[in-house]
């Protein structure tokens, strides 16, 4: 944030967008102090709704935010410590992708750095199947508007939405991806052995569902498999051992919850 975004006068959306507008209106006040009054109206609504133990670890993150952002500005402000090259969008790219990194292990350590976090986490209650990242994205553009009115820059407004765009992506990436995993529907002339070699050799379980074909009417079982990226190879591999010609769907499954998996109450 301070290395690539405010020194291109590039905006991150959220509350912290409004700290940055807030000190290039008036110099006195520093960025981080206004971010974190800012949030303490956020803090209480939140504390109500998720308990103590995540507005503490919410306060933590963003009073350590907060510091951090006004002592890195004192650094980069006296030794001319900022990103000074010619192509603005590398500022762009790699602000957003860092800022998305630090979002979401802020995210996945239970806390949120405040503002637009914690909106997306109690829009997230009335919005289950809308990702945290997305929700982020939506309510950081009308901030990135405002700021872009301030700055009186289309471009800055431009630069901004590619720098929340990528902040979104790095955030899901974060908290989903790293346990990204896939589904995968197997027909095949032979469920029962591969049934038996996927719990035997993968550990994962198998469903069974009954299934008709579309033209012919025959009965058939689908097996319907979750497991990890890594251990699709494997299952395919079982299949071919088996059958020469299986009929196998996969698709993505970017969030499980069960044995094996994540677990279902910790994630509520």
């Amino acid at each position: 944030m301070v290395y690539f975004i405010t020194p291109l006068q590039f905006v991150p959306g959220g509350l912290t967008t409004i700290g940055v507008v807030v000190h290039y209106l008036v110099p006195a006040l520093p960025t981080g102090v206004t971010v974190f009054i800012l949030n303490i109206p956020l803090f209480i609504v939140s504390g109500r709704r998720f308990g103590f133990r995540f507005i503490a670890r919410t306060v933590a993150a963003t009073a350590v935010l907060s510091l951090f952002i006004d002592v890195l500005e004192t650094l980069c402000a006296k030794n001319g410590w900022a990103y000074s090259g010619e192509e603005a969008i590398l500022g762009a790219v790699f602000g957003g992708v860092l800022l998305g990194i630090g979002t979401g292990l802020v995210f996945v350590s239970g806390a949120t750095t405040g503002g637009v976090d914690i909106m997306a986490k109690l829009l997230r209650l009335r919005f289950p199947h809308v990702s945290v990242g997305k929700l982020v994205l939506v309510c950081d553009f009308a901030v990135i508007l405002l700021a872009g009115a301030v700055y009186k820059s289309i471009v800055s407004i431009l630069y901004s939405v590619v720098i929340v765009f990528l902040m979104s992506l790095a955030t899901d990436y974060l908290i989903s991806g790293r346990s990204h995993s896939k589904m995968l529907m197997i027909l095949t002339k032979y469920p029962k052995e591969v049934t038996a070699d996927i719990m035997e050799l993968t550990g994962r379980g198998v469903t069974l569902v009954e299934a008709y074909g579309g033209y012919t009417g025959e009965a058939k079982q689908m097996l319907m498999c979750v497991v990890r990226t890594p251990e699709v190879v494997t299952i395919r591999k079982i299949v071919a051992r088996y059958d020469e010609q299986p009929f196998i769907i996969i698709t993505d499954s970017a969030e499980v919850w069960g044995e094996g998996f994540k677990s279902h109450k910790d994630t509520l």
